[in-house]
């Protein structure tokens, strides 16, 4: 019975709010889209999570740069993978530290 963030690993460095505005009472997940080899392996492992456990809800966020639309990616191809149907919301972290 979690709710589950899922984040690429520069986010907490650009947004000030990141523990208290999305971390808090969340199970943390974070990785590198672009600099972290094993995409598959995210995938693998976060769909394992989705499948084994009762995850209430999914926070995906990520930075506005291109490479960080990985995290999206990851998170529903897990999704997909798993067969659960789990409510995601999505955020965008601009380079200037605002979240969209």
């Amino acid at each position: 019975d979690s709710d589950l963030l899922v984040s690429a690993d520069c986010v907490p460095f650009a947004f000030a709010g990141f523990h208290q505005e999305l971390l808090r009472g969340k199970i943390l997940v974070i990785f590198c889209p672009k600099l972290d080899g094993d995409i598959g392996g995210y995938i693998t492992k976060l769909s394992e999570i989705f499948s084994n456990h009762n995850i209430r809800s999914i926070t995906a966020v990520h930075m506005e740069v291109p490479c960080c639309s990985g995290v999206r990616y990851v998170v529903n191809k897990a999704l997909e993978k798993s067969g659960k149907k789990i409510p995601v919301k999505d955020y965008t972290i601009t380079i200037s530290g605002e979240m969209d």
